[in-house]
């Protein structure tokens, strides 16, 4: 099974991907995680991806394309794969069709995880991380700290990211909105979108995508 995994962001499409990969036991191939992978193993890629943003410029796509292509090419990407943040754009999914038609394979869904605005905004603008430990989080509304402000865990300050911030999350969401948003329509002209509110528990979220997802082998 060959998938990709679009949707804004607090769409939970990292939670969603893992979940997702595990249970069709394919390789979940995370953008963030290719660049992280990239950056720390020093690869050609990886430093030519550092030096544009070590000049605070963004990392064209065609190391983007080559980074996702050269993982996509790995011994446990070739039964299929979950793409998570790739494509990004209409370049990188034209891109991305032509490498598979070059290696006679096709995509068997694109998953559309939709959540309304406001609740992402919601989910976002109200996660309070902890300056001891970032994996400890928390939220305002949905899971709230015992004492506000204080981390349950080790007792740090709990504090809300420039990035969470809800005028920067509006503004990740316009950029959502602008250039990941019409590969949607891309990939319904090949009739391969699979739309599905991402809204409820997590498991619940990965029951209603596995039944959404199509049954047939990669």
């Amino acid at each position: 099974m060959r998938i990709v995994l679009v949707g804004p962001p607090g769409a939970g499409k990292g939670t969603q991907a893992a979940y997702l990969a595990k249970n069709l036991a394919i390789p979940h191939i995370s953008t963030g995680d290719l660049f992280r992978a990239n950056i720390s193993q020093g690869t050609p890629l990886g430093r030519e991806a550092k030096s544009y943003m070590d000049a605070g410029n963004l990392v064209p796509d065609s190391v983007t394309i080559a980074m996702a292509e050269d993982r996509m090419e790995q011994p446990d990407a070739a039964d299929g794969f979950l793409l998570d943040g790739f494509p990004r754009n209409l370049g990188q999914a034209k891109a991305l069709d032509e490498y598979l038609r070059d290696k006679n394979l096709t995509l068997d869904a694109v998953l559309d995880l939709e959540v309304p605005e406001d609740e992402v905004v919601k989910r976002i603008a109200g996660r309070r991380i902890c300056r001891n430990d970032s994996s400890h989080v928390f939220h305002a509304e949905y899971n709230k700290p015992e004492a506000e402000g204080v981390c349950d865990v080790c007792g740090g300050e709990l504090y809300q990211r420039d990035d969470d911030r809800e005028e920067t999350v509006r503004k990740r969401l316009e950029v959502y909105h602008t250039e990941t948003e019409p590969i949607i329509d891309y990939y319904k002209a090949q009739d391969l979108v699979v739309t599905l509110l991402a809204m409820g528990k997590v498991d619940e979220v990965t029951k209603r995508a596995m039944a959404a997802l199509p049954s047939r082998d990669a």
